[in-house]
């Protein structure tokens, strides 16, 4: 078993087409979305259709969630982006309720028993809004139950920095393992994809995963992607009701 795993497309799409082209040629058994398919960017309809599409398994972030129900907990960029979404959503369109019932349907979790792998967005404890930030190696209360929740592996996003975090208190961005590593099989990680659609580690390249079995666990890698920036940035500055730092940032990635 192969897999791409994705994370954060934020309704980027010329990352998610760039990312999506780029796990053709990995020779995947499936693509897995870890959420937030929507949210900030100016085509969530089109990277949700994408997604729908080439997706087995979506979980549904808290982007999503805010679209569906009271966007609770956003900062007033955020808000208005997701409300400006969830107008997008309720257009008329072909495909407006195939749209809505594809993200009520989203589970929050998945958990694949042959690699005893839990698939979230948020955290193990709490899979829609939990942040797990690089800095949190310092707090072992938090991580230690964490850690207790999981069995072998898991995967999440939600803070949009790539890389790993071992039980003994190291957080491994890509850089640090060469991009590629294995998951040994004895051993509990806590593994972060990454962002395909608005990178925060101050690299602008979208980022995602392959996992695959191995003679010797879990073989990981993680992939570094230029795409078309601009033309994302600038299809979120001609949309009045987009922020504009929601397009400048994507320039700094953070």
């Amino acid at each position: 078993m192969k897999r791409a795993i994705i994370s954060d497309i934020h309704g980027n799409l010329e990352a998610l087409t760039t990312v999506l082209d780029d796990i053709e040629k990995q020779d995947v058994d499936e693509i897995i979305c870890l959420g937030d398919v929507i949210g900030y960017g100016a085509n969530p309809l089109e990277c949700l259709d994408l997604v729908m599409e080439k997706c087995s398994i979506c979980l549904i972030g808290n982007h999503e969630q805010g679209a569906l129900f009271d966007p609770d907990g956003f900062n007033g960029n955020a808000m208005k982006a997701i409300l400006w979404t969830r107008e997008q959503l309720s257009k008329p369109s072909e495909r407006r309720d195939e749209r809505w019932e594809f993200l009520n349907m989203n589970p929050r979790k998945y958990y694949d028993e042959n690699w005893k792998a839990l698939f979230v967005h948020g955290s193990p404890k709490n899979p829609l809004n939990e942040y797990i930030f690089p800095e949190d190696i310092y707090n072992p209360k938090k991580m230690e139950l964490l850690f207790n929740l999981v069995t072998h592996i898991s995967f999440q996003g939600h803070t949009h920095v790539p890389g790993i975090f071992t039980q003994d208190s190291q957080f491994l961005n890509p850089s640090d393992i060469g991009f590629d590593t294995v998951l040994h099989p004895d051993r509990k990680y806590l593994v972060n994809v990454g962002s395909v659609g608005q990178p925060r580690d101050y690299i602008t390249s979208s980022c995602y995963v392959t996992a695959e079995d191995c003679e010797t666990g879990i073989h990981l890698v993680y992939h570094r992607l230029d795409y078309p920036i601009q033309e994302a940035v600038d299809k979120i500055l001609q949309t009045p009701e987009l922020d504009n730092f929601l397009g400048e940032r994507l320039l700094a990635g953070r």
